[in-house]
């Protein structure tokens, strides 16, 4: 099992634009053969770093995740809006396995 996590630095007046993009990739991750666990959206502290976070049973299973995605037309629309409204300014990409009781 990978979990993808996701830092993203969002503008902050673009709040409701990033939860809108976020809403439109939980069911596509779910969709393509992921766990998504959601996005952690700014609350206290900083007002510009969000979070997302999905798991897939191996970084295989991921790596066929990026090729279905790179031909759907769901996730095209997504990214398109991400674009269009400038709400990501930059993220990072991690990968990590869990440990768990």
């Amino acid at each position: 099992m990978v979990t993808c996590y996701l830092k993203y630095i969002i503008d902050p007046y673009k709040v409701n634009e990033f939860e809108k993009y976020g809403k439109m990739w939980i069911p596509l991750v779910n969709k393509l053969g992921g766990t998504h666990h959601g996005y952690f959206l700014p609350h206290e502290g900083a007002n510009n770093i969000a979070y997302a976070l999905f798991t897939f049973p191996s970084l295989a299973a991921y790596e066929e995740y990026r090729i279905k995605m790179a031909v759907d037309t769901e996730c095209q629309a997504a990214f398109k809006f991400a674009e269009d409204t400038k709400c990501i300014l930059s993220y990072e990409r991690s990968f990590m396995r869990p440990l768990f009781e």
